[in-house]
């Protein structure tokens, strides 16, 4: 099963699979190792710390933007967390459930919706990032502090990349054209 190869099992089975075939194998190297390290981090956070507190990953990003930034409209929580708008409503509703967001309508415009943490999302996010942050100190417990700098800076330079140019290189691989709507729930035709 995938999941249950080790990394090195995993790069040779790619090697013997793709091994004729002109690739940019480093590149290759970086983008598969950030999927296998965000998948590993997430699951062992999951887990670990975020299970004591009953929240997804993805629950805990959300208080995590809104504890970091504060009030904020949804659609810019959503694309901060990196999830659909959809996928944020289910969330924010669980998390105002349990009393830790609030969710109240724009000043201005009506058709907005505002999230907030509550007291209480405050006290979870004060007593629960420290434990995070502890967890986070052992995923990167191999790496010397001079290694975590260039690790992160190394990824810093790819955000970047997809952040400036990758528009522009969707467009060019795309010839011009608007990628087509995802369709949500449907294997795509043949």
């Amino acid at each position: 099963m995938p999941g249950q190869r080790s990394i090195t099992e995993a790069e040779k089975l790619a090697e013997a699979k793709l091994g004729g075939i002109a690739l940019h194998r480093e590149q290759m190297a970086v983008v598969a190792n950030i999927y296998r390290a965000a998948s590993t981090v997430r699951q062992h956070l999951e887990n670990s710390v975020l299970r004591g507190a009953d929240l997804t990953w993805t629950a805990f990003v959300v208080l995590w933007v809104v504890w970091v930034w504060g009030e904020s409209e949804t659609r810019h929580v959503a694309e901060e967390a990196g999830i659909s708008k959809g996928t944020l409503t289910g969330v924010a509703r669980t998390l105002e459930g349990r009393g830790l967001v609030k969710r109240a309508g724009h000043p201005t415009d009506g058709r907005l919706v505002l999230l907030s943490l509550t007291e209480e999302g405050e006290a979870l996010m004060r007593r629960l990032f420290p434990a995070f942050n502890e967890e986070e100190a052992f995923v990167a417990g191999q790496l010397s502090g001079e290694e975590c700098r260039s690790v992160a800076e190394g990824l810093r330079k790819v955000v970047l990349q997809v952040e400036e140019r990758g528009e522009e290189r969707r467009r060019t691989l795309l010839d011009g054209a608007e990628p087509a709507p995802r369709r949500s729930g449907r294997r795509p035709r043949a």
